[in-house]
């Protein structure tokens, strides 16, 4: 049975890491290459990396720091924002991202799921999911679009989806722990992996969504000092969640 995972989260633009309250407030918080080398040396199971502009231009700037990321890290990560059609999606993993993560285009168009799924397998593709009342939001969790999340979530793993990332929009920095009723609902509709996201302040609110889910996206918590990584882990796994393993290295 896999490991339940821990991924730090990157909200990307122009080139630089960004934080928010609720999708707001955005603050710098450093470099994602150099972020980046730090989660995985410090012990991430994986990374995942979201452009939250998404303009033509950063699109450009997306590429190069998934080639820059790629050479820095040794475990994978998933490249989300923007992503309007497969070529988008070759563009990302060719530049050495492991899979893409799809949101607004996949509501507006599922096949698209089926399409890159079908390129290069359905574990490649991630469709993120941004949840406000129960509701499917879409533009940076901007539009409520009047879709239920769990159906929506069923729908999108139908299509060939290989992981569900569910974000809970009124969590998100609030640091008051994750929406674990959602995401227990959605985990319960799907069968593949769903990473709960939004809301971790501690390492008591890691534990509990990994309880009823895959694994765990992290980001205030570590961005402010991506040195507590490896607490964190310890913490999770001294409350019982068994973690994979770590190389001598980093141990």
């Amino acid at each position: 049975m896999p490991f339940p995972r821990l991924i730090p989260c990157l909200d990307v633009t122009a080139g630089r890491v960004v934080k928010g309250i609720s999708f707001q407030q955005l603050r710098d918080v450093g470099d994602p290459v150099e972020l980046a080398a730090a989660y995985s040396e410090g012990g991430a199971d994986e990374l995942v990396f979201l452009d939250i502009t998404a303009t033509l231009e950063n699109a450009r700037t997306m590429v190069e720091v998934v080639a820059r990321v790629a050479d820095v890290v040794s475990i994978p990560f998933t490249v989300g924002g923007g992503i309007r059609s497969a070529d988008d999606a070759a563009r990302l993993i060719e530049a050495g991202a492991d899979r893409v993560s799809i949101n607004s285009a996949a509501i507006a168009r599922p096949l698209l799921i089926t399409e890159i799924a079908h390129l290069f397998g359905s574990q490649a593709v991630v469709v993120a999911i941004d949840a406000g009342g129960g509701r499917v939001h879409s533009h940076g969790g901007t539009t409520a679009v009047g879709r239920d999340v769990v159906e929506w979530a069923r729908e999108a793993a139908e299509c060939g989806a290989g992981e569900i990332l569910l974000t809970s929009i009124e969590q998100d920095g609030q640091r008051s722990g994750y929406d674990l009723a959602l995401t227990t609902a959605v985990r319960d509709a799907v069968r593949v992996p769903v990473i709960a996201s939004g809301g971790a302040g501690n390492a008591q609110h890691v534990v509990d969504a990994l309880r009823v889910t895959d694994a765990a996206l992290v980001a205030s918590i570590v961005h402010d000092d991506p040195t507590q990584l490896p607490a964190l882990r310890d913490a999770v796994q001294a409350a019982g969640i068994v973690l994979r393993p770590l190389p001598e290295v980093l141990t």
